[in-house]
């Protein structure tokens, strides 16, 4: 697997993947009526952000992550990203590669943290995977989330210093 920076011609891919993880309503903040347009001007960002896939061996976009700044101006030192990994390549460590390559990257460009402001409490293998990478969930906003099998849920803010 390759992770590297993301390409106009990567986003056909970028966007099945978003779409099937968004319309399932389990773990992204999505809008099932977002068009492919709204989509990639929210996803494929413009510098100070930045989008990166994951690639496997055969050439095939497996995953891929968004970053930029939470806030502008004085507030532009923190981080903020979404990953995404397709169905079928979970438990294949595509998250965990993406996570490490952002939060290096998010380092070498100067950001000073980095903060997830909607990851859902029942989304554990996420949870599990950005604890083992050091964020803390720094407070829980009750029934935020809309879950379709388990109701309103939390939606976790997860920090952590770079």
């Amino acid at each position: 697997m390759v992770i590297r920076e993301a390409k106009a011609e990567d986003w056909p891919a970028i966007w099945l993947i978003l779409k099937e993880e968004g319309n399932a309503g389990e773990t992204l903040t999505w809008d099932p009526a977002r068009t492919e347009a709204r989509a990639r001007a929210g996803w494929m960002r413009e510098p100070p952000g930045r989008t990166f896939v994951a690639v496997d061996d055969g050439g095939n976009v497996i995953g891929s992550a968004d970053t930029h700044p939470v806030h502008p101006g004085p507030g532009a030192h923190v981080a903020n990203a979404g990953f995404v990994v397709h169905p079928a390549r979970r438990g294949e460590g595509v998250g965990r590669a993406l996570c490490r390559h952002v939060l290096d990257q998010a380092r070498a460009d100067g950001y000073r943290a980095m903060q997830f402001n909607a990851v859902v409490e029942t989304n554990t293998s996420a949870i599990r995977l950005w604890r083992s990478f050091g964020f803390q969930v720094l407070a829980t906003i009750p029934q935020a989330f809309r879950h379709p099998t388990h109701g309103y849920v939390g939606l976790h803010i997860m920090y952590r210093t770079l």
